[in-house]
């Protein structure tokens, strides 16, 4: 009985802690993923913004050579999986791909589309409206960051530059960057937090456990061994003192034994009495004489009889 008890008990909380563990971790994760996303795509955009300042100068200079060797030498960096820039029309100018240089990108794709989804071409974009995330043709997730490079003052004012003060974008930079650390993070991430449920589930089972084994089933234990002990006969142990609620049931449980014992002593008692009197009655010496039984008797001297 004791066994199906706690199993009731335990079960339910084992159940509750579990499913508000489950949903606590999975908001959890939810919140710290688009954070962590987040700061990835402003570190790229960050760098992007970098390779646009790191290139200024070559333009300045319309030194393609020197692009070209920037270009490389930032590609070849471990998670960047392409470096370009193309002009205002699209056409791709210096790659990191060879085969791409000279081709037109598609303006309906997601890094494109920021920009060129109305009529007129939006001049500027937030940090996170640069961000998109896709996989390229080899497979890999990427986070790519399209930065436009601005025409400054010291771009339309430059003798070896034809762009007008009117043309306020001259091209774009697209950088992409591997997904694959951000995943790698999140999966650390996953693990830890299973775990971390795993313990809240045990540790949280475990007390609870603890907790009404010590208060609830283990006195419930010692008064059930009292009672059967109550119903065979022997009342001479008591139970010890309990806390709370468990006290109020203990005392009780032990008028009832009382009770039970005061009842069956007098039942006793009833019994000596009764066979006493059975055997008091069955002895042949105390059984009546027939003047006890009121038959009238004959006087000797004068013979007459008394009793008519």
């Amino acid at each position: 009985m004791i066994g199906g008890l706690a199993g009731k008990a335990i079960i339910p909380v084992a159940v509750t802690v579990t499913g508000f563990v489950i949903v606590c971790c999975i908001l959890l994760y939810s919140v710290m993923k688009v954070d962590m996303t987040a700061n990835a795509e402003r570190q790229a955009t960050v760098l992007a913004g970098t390779v646009v300042k790191s290139t200024r100068y070559a333009m300045l200079q319309s030194d393609d050579e020197n692009l070209r060797d920037i270009i490389a030498n930032i590609s070849s960096q471990q998670g960047v999986e392409h470096v370009r820039i193309f002009n205002k029309k699209g056409l791709i100018e210096f790659s990191s791909d060879q085969t791409e240089i000279k081709s037109f990108v598609d303006k309906k794709t997601a890094g494109c589309i920021g920009c060129h989804s109305g009529p007129v071409p939006t001049a500027s974009l937030g940090e996170m409206e640069q961000a998109r995330q896709f996989v390229n043709a080899k497979g890999r997730a990427v986070i790519a960051i399209t930065a436009p490079i601005y025409n400054e003052p010291d771009c339309y004012n430059a003798a070896c530059h034809f762009h007008p003060p009117g043309q306020k974008v001259l091209g774009t930079l697209d950088i992409g960057l591997s997904r694959h650390p951000l995943q790698q993070s999140l999966a650390t991430m996953r693990g830890r937090m299973l775990i971390f449920s795993l313990m809240v589930l045990v540790l949280t089972v475990g007390g609870v456990s603890a907790l009404l084994v010590r208060s609830i089933f283990g006195p419930m234990r010692m008064i059930k061994k009292f009672c059967d002990a109550v119903c065979q006969g022997d009342c001479k142990h008591g139970l010890p003192p309990f806390d709370g609620q468990m006290e109020e049931l203990s005392d009780s449980v032990q008028k009832v034994a009382g009770e039970l014992k005061k009842s069956r002593i007098a039942l006793q008692e009833a019994e000596v009495r009764l066979s006493a009197l059975s055997g008091h009655e069955a002895d042949p010496k105390n059984a009546p004489t027939n003047n006890e039984a009121g038959r009238p008797t004959e006087d000797p001297r004068t013979g007459n009889r008394h009793g008519d």
